[in-house]
């Protein structure tokens, strides 16, 4: 985990993630600055838009509930999870004392990506475990059998937060002596790809899906020839997630420096996107996704900067800097591609992006 440095830090009490979801829920009635200045004849009904406060280093923390607020099905199943009382029952993740409040501290920031990793997981532990809660005697809380009760090698249920963020990933292998191919999947809930200079995100996937030669000290050994052999590896997509998460792999160490640096490279993500690095035996592969959140990072590198979320809600794209929101056009994207030149110069580019499903 990279620990940055990107805002001033300052001390505060315990901070609830439950709390940034209440405020985003209930604070509807009352109309935002950004409504009065555009007019809320203009907005969508029962849609507000507020920012959240910076409790000192929480940027990296607000820009991803941002975006994940207005990834549609994550927002539906949240709001399922209020209570009567307006607070939501779940989502606790940090109180003192607890590991939790460790690895998010107050005094240091932290990465975005590694936030949103944290919080997905998080999330899908406490849903399995209050699954675990309703189990009585074997049953589940409609009296249906639980066939995984007496099966302690069954792996958790599947959550909701599988159902829309998870994907899964297949490793291809194939012997170049006998052509024999092996295959290993592997599920995600977000993927991590390379950048390069003046390229796109399709690009990015396709360098994520090349063919790697095994060979040397590194030959794979083959089931069927029962020896090393020279082969060929690749990763494919083999079943496509309803919201895919992009995160684009900006922080990079770099030997000579013997520190890390960020790769501001301009890279092109479309408002729409279709993956082309799927398996043969891929689930509707010609799946369209729709660009709906972006988390930026603004910055020259690592242990300076800021974390903002640009967002599309209905036919609005909205712009959230912690507590300040703003209404931008959809071409002002563009400005968050990166920089043609100078890894290290100053930059506002994108760093996870959020695609979600047509279907």
């Amino acid at each position: 985990m990279i620990k940055t440095n990107l805002c001033p830090c300052r001390p505060t009490q315990e901070i609830l993630v439950a709390v940034h979801f209440t405020h985003f829920v209930l604070q509807g009635a009352n109309a935002s600055a950004l409504e009065k200045e555009i007019g809320s004849e203009q907005f969508p009904v029962n849609e507000h838009y507020f920012g959240l406060v910076n409790f000192g280093n929480t940027c990296y923390c607000n820009s991803v509930l941002q975006a994940l607020y207005f990834c549609r099905p994550f927002r539906e199943k949240i709001l399922a999870k209020v209570g009567e009382n307006g607070e939501l029952t779940l989502f606790p993740l940090f109180s003192s004392p607890s590991a939790s409040a460790e690895l998010f501290d107050n005094y240091m920031q932290q990465d975005a990506h590694e936030f949103l990793n944290y919080l997905l997981n998080t999330i899908a532990d406490l849903l399995q475990e209050e699954r675990k809660q309703d189990k009585t005697n074997g049953r589940l809380a409609n009296g249906s059998l639980d066939s995984q009760n007496n099966n302690s090698n069954a792996p958790p249920p599947s959550t909701w937060v599988h159902e829309i963020f998870q994907g899964t990933l297949t490793n291809e292998t194939r012997c170049l002596t006998c052509e024999t191919i092996s295959s290993k999947d592997e599920d995600f809930l977000d993927l991590s790809v390379d950048v390069e200079q003046n390229t796109s995100i399709t690009h990015c996937l396709r360098g994520f899906s090349n063919t790697e030669t095994l060979c040397s000290e590194y030959k794979y050994y083959c089931e069927e020839c029962r020896s090393k052999q020279e082969a060929h590896k690749r990763m494919r997509v083999k079943k496509l997630p309803m919201i895919l998460a992009l995160h684009l792999k900006r922080f990079k160490y770099m030997e000579q420096l013997q520190r890390y640096t960020k790769l501001s490279y301009r890279v092109v993500f479309p408002l729409e996107l279709r993956l082309f690095n799927t398996s043969g035996d891929a689930t509707n592969p010609e799946r369209l996704y729709d660009l709906v959140a972006v988390v930026v990072h603004c910055g020259s590198g690592p242990n300076r900067g800021h974390y903002i979320a640009i967002v599309k809600s209905h036919d609005f794209w909205l712009l959230f800097d912690d507590d300040i929101v703003e209404k931008i056009d959809a071409q002002a994207i563009e400005e968050f591609y990166g920089l043609t030149s100078e890894i290290s110069k100053n930059s506002e580019s994108g760093y996870i992006l959020f695609y979600q499903s047509r279907d």
